[in-house]
């Protein structure tokens, strides 16, 4: 990869004509003896499909709107519901798996995550001692899906049934080699250049790129997801399975209409946790929409208490403020609050 990357690099220094080379990578092609491209290539994070790219439903409220901050009319009825996403969650966002039967798309997954471990973090420069380990790992990160758990909690909890917790030397290039291959797609805190708030916490909330990684990790499936006791996979926030990889769901399509607005996607959380915002969308030109992931189909005044008080806090700086939901109906509350089926947000 590197000597193609200088070979276009030279290439675009003898003709500047824009839109001449595409290159795709599994992993970041930069290192210290490459290049950045700077002033000649232009990074673009391809992600795995969003909702509306896999076809489920015909979007009705579009992100960009949003972000006007018009107040734009929100409506649409979709007859997609919970189980349909925690299908989707198991399903993918990869184009080459989603058409196959539940038994080969599990297959390619657990194929995937195998490649990973004994040969893609080879690839990219990090040998592994232990491969059971960084397993272990990857699940219990994927256990603090949708949190801001330390990596000290995770650390432990991949080795609380091992008698003994390796250094943070050992799992640090874990993190470090996932997130080059982009396999980790971790949302950064909010931290606003206005002062609106005094004290916030600023660890990043954890996300694999597509939760049906998250879902083969932990081994779980639609029955696991949609029983009423739920797995028996310990969730570092405290709430059920589905309901994190749901919030995951979510990000990662509001990550693709945020991309394709120029806008970027952060979390919000006080430093004591008093407050929190699942997903805060701000764009180019500082224009912010606030979002709430909630799995209900319904929502209620406590469901958008954090929302309100990040209204009180940004006044008109905030040009909207959505719950997303597994509801049926697009609709605007009477405080104004957007209420939207996951199915029907669009760019």
């Amino acid at each position: 990869m590197a000597e193609s990357w200088d070979l276009v690099r030279r290439a675009v220094d003898r003709d500047r004509a824009p839109g001449q080379f595409l290159l795709t990578s599994s992993a970041s092609p930069i290192n210290p003896q490459t290049h950045t491209g700077a002033g000649r290539i232009v990074m673009l994070r391809m992600r795995p499909m969003s909702l509306v790219e896999r076809g489920l439903e015909l979007p009705t409220v579009s992100l960009a709107e949003l972000l006007l901050g018009r107040n734009p009319e929100v409506e649409g009825h979709t007859s997609v519901g919970l189980e349909e996403y925690a299908n989707e969650i198991l399903l993918s966002g990869f184009p080459g798996i989603r058409h196959l039967s539940p038994r080969s798309a599990r297959a390619q997954l657990d194929s995937y995550i195998d490649r990973i471990v004994d040969r893609d973090i080879p690839d990219v420069g990090r040998f592994i001692r232990n491969k059971g380990a960084l397993q272990r790992w990857m699940a219990a990160y994927v256990a603090s899906t949708a949190t801001t758990a330390s990596y000290e909690r995770i650390r432990e909890a991949a080795t609380s049934n091992q008698g003994f917790v390796p250094s943070r030397s050992t799992t640090e290039p874990y993190r470090i080699a996932l997130e080059r291959l982009w396999i980790l797609d971790p949302v950064p805190a909010f931290d606003p250049t206005k002062n609106y708030f005094k004290k916030l916490s600023l660890p990043s909330k954890h996300h694999l790129a597509d939760p049906a990684l998250a879902a083969r990790l932990l081994g779980v499936g639609l029955e696991d997801l949609l029983s009423v006791s739920g797995s028996s996979i310990e969730v570092a926030g405290g709430g059920s399975l589905l309901g994190a990889l749901f919030e995951s769901l979510v990000t990662q399509s509001v990550r693709i209409y945020a991309q394709n607005s120029e806008a970027k996607l952060y979390h919000l959380r006080t430093r004591a946790g008093e407050h929190e915002v699942d997903l805060v969308v701000v764009g180019h030109d500082s224009k912010t929409v606030a979002i709430e992931v909630k799995l209900n189909q319904s929502v209620n005044d406590d469901n958008c208490k954090h929302i309100h008080w990040l209204q009180k806090k940004m006044g008109d700086d905030l040009s909207d403020a959505i719950v997303i939901t597994t509801g049926r109906e697009a609709y605007r509350r009477k405080d104004g609050i957007a209420v939207i089926p996951a199915a029907l947000l669009g760019p």
